[in-house]
Formats: structure tokens, C-alpha cells, sequence
């Protein structure tokens, strides 16, 4: 039977293709594998995914029972199919912190690091295999390390996250500065998305004193495309907190280049978030987190109530 290769939920960059990386290795050593999508790739994984010649993978809404998979960038139920554990976990590669959950039915591989990017445990662990890798997996991990890292701007940026996109930028023959203001510019347009979309975009729910969070990043060169629609999108909030089941929506507008983060104020809700996480006076409907990348480093272990 086919192993199918997945990540989390509203996939990005590091999520789809390293599910693409991963199938690709499977397959060379001797494991029929397929990746799959757990809903529609953001704006920059779909340009990754055609700059580097690969046809999007089959969206799938949940797993059937025994059915092989490895599991890549999340180790969290929340963020899985809803089957997922009457499914045959074989693996789990992941650089989050573990969440618990999940169950397998035998002993498994476990692998998770303190790397900003999945696709570089990916790359330690092939060993040898890497010297057949070919240029259009190797710039899937070039790709997932310069969206996960923001360019080495994030402060989940490690030395060997680093080291290895050079690497792979100099055997591929690209400017490292060139080809990320090309995936930070698909990653921007998001003109085409409803509120609704970009709310679930990139988010994760997560928990705190009880209260249930859908923590939404959009990432972006132009944070005024996302901040001219404030309005709209701080009211299609509460839909989508009721439609997912969660209490709120935080969303955080990252922008790239300023290295900071605008977060929306819709309610009194928020405002407390924000000044008891961030340590900030909230006065209007927007708060400025100066040096604010990361939702895994910065935003989320921060969160309080």
C-alpha cells in the first residue's frame, strides 16, 4: 500500500514540500509513497511548487483506517486528519514542540529537532541519499528553509538551517537574496483571498487558560494589503471563530522587511491578549510588536490571558 506523506493543515511552504521531499526519498529507497494536502497552499507554497516543477498533490479531508503515513511538520492532532489515529503512523519528522495525541499502532521513528525548518531534518537524515538528490528537491529545501527562516530573519534562524541554504543555493546556482524576494513577493498577493481565507491562511489553535486561540500569521512584504482591509477582516472574525469552534481569532500581519508584527484589535479581548503577552499599551484597533517573526519562538509561548 501506498505511504502517503502529509503536513498540517492550511499548508505552507515548509509543510508542502516537505512532504514532496520526503515522498521523493521514500520512493528512491524503496517505499512506494505519495505527499498529500491537507487543504490549499498559501500563495508562495503554490509558486514554490511550480517554480521547481511539481504538480500540486491531491487534497485529501481525512484518512482511512490502517491506511500508511508519515506525518511531517506538526506532530499536532488539531492540525491532522480527524482519523488519524486508526491510521498506520510509520513516522513522525517535525521541529515543533510536541503537543501529545497522537497514537500509533507499533513503534515508530520519531524525529523532531530544534531546527527552523522540517526540510532540514529532512536533508541530516537521508544520509547518503542526498548526493542523488536532484535540483528540484534540493530547491524544495532551499525553499522551505527561506520561508521558514524569512530569509535567516527569524529568530528560529540555527547556524545549520543557514549553512545548508547556502549550500543548496550555490549548487543550484541562485542568489539567495534574488529568489527569496521572489517567493516573499507570491507569499504577499493575497489580493485574491476573502477575509475568511486569510484568516486560516497560515494558523494553528492553541489553548490558553482555557480559552481556545485560532493564531493566524500572514507574512508579507506589503503588510498595507492586509492592513487596508482591517475593517472587513476584524469582522468576519468572529464567523470564523464560530465556524472552527474556537473562542478568537489573533492575527498577526509579519511584515518581512521591518522585522515586526501588526497585530488587529477587534474586541476587549485581544487588547488583554496584547498587553498582558507583548507588554503594550493598546489605544486604537491595531498594536505594533516591534522584532516580532516567529509564531513559534515569539507569538505563541507568549500568549497569555
Amino acid at each position: 500500500m501506498t505511504t502517503l506523506v502529509f503536513g498540517h493543515k492550511a499548508p505552507d511552504t515548509d509543510s508542502l514540500g516537505s512532504a514532496l521531499v520526503w515522498a521523493w526519498y521514500l520512493n528512491h529507497t524503496g517505499t512506494d509513497a505519495a505527499a498529500q494536502l491537507l487543504g490549499t497552499p498559501n500563495t508562495e507554497a503554490a509558486f514554490v511548487a511550480e517554480r521547481w516543477g511539481f504538480e500540486l498533490p491531491d487534497i485529501i479531508d481525512d484518512i482511512a483506517d490502517d491506511q500508511p503515513c508519515v506525518i511531517v511538520d506538526t506532530n499536532n492532532p488539531a492540525e491532522l486528519p480527524a482519523n488519524i489515529n486508526n491510521a498506520d503512523i510509520t513516522a513522525i519528522i517535525d521541529h515543533h514542540k510536541l503537543v501529545g495525541g497522537l497514537e500509533t499502532k507499533a513503534p515508530i521513528d520519531i524525529t523532531v529537532r530544534p531546527l527552523a525548518c522540517t526540510a532540514t531534518i529532512m536533508y541530516q537524515l537521508m544520509g547518503s541519499s542526498v548526493t542523488d538528490m536532484p535540483d528540484n528537491i534540493k530547491g524544495l529545501v532551499l525553499s522551505c528553509i527561506l520561508s521558514d527562516t524569512l530569509e535567516f530573519r527569524s529568530p528560529t534562524t540555527t547556524d545549520t538551517d543557514r549553512a545548508l541554504a547556502e549550500k543548496l543555493a550555490g549548487e543550484l546556482e541562485l542568489s539567495i537574496p534574488e529568489y527569496a524576494g521572489e517567493m516573499f513577493a507570491a507569499k504577499s498577493d493575497v489580493s485574491r483571498f476573502s477575509d475568511a481565507e486569510l484568516l486560516r491562511m497560515d494558523s494553528k489553535e492553541y489553548a490558553v487558560d482555557g480559552t481556545n486561540f485560532r493564531v493566524s500569521v500572514l507574512e508579507t512584504t506589503v503588510p498595507s494589503i492586509v492592513l487596508e482591509r482591517k475593517a472587513s477582516i476584524m469582522q468576519s472574525m468572529s464567523a470564523v471563530a464560530s465556524e472552527d469552534k474556537v473562542d478568537q481569532v489573533l492575527l498577526f500581519v509579519v511584515d518581512i522587511l521591518n522585522e515586526e508584527a501588526t497585530l488587529l484589535i477587534p474586541n476587549d479581548l485581544t487588547k488583554t491578549v496584547a498587553e498582558k503577552s507583548f507588554d503594550v499599551s493598546v489605544s486604537g484597533d491595531q498594536v505594533v510588536l516591534p522584532g516580532v517573526m516567529s509564531r513559534k519562538k515569539q507569538i505563541i509561548p507568549a500568549l497569555k490571558l
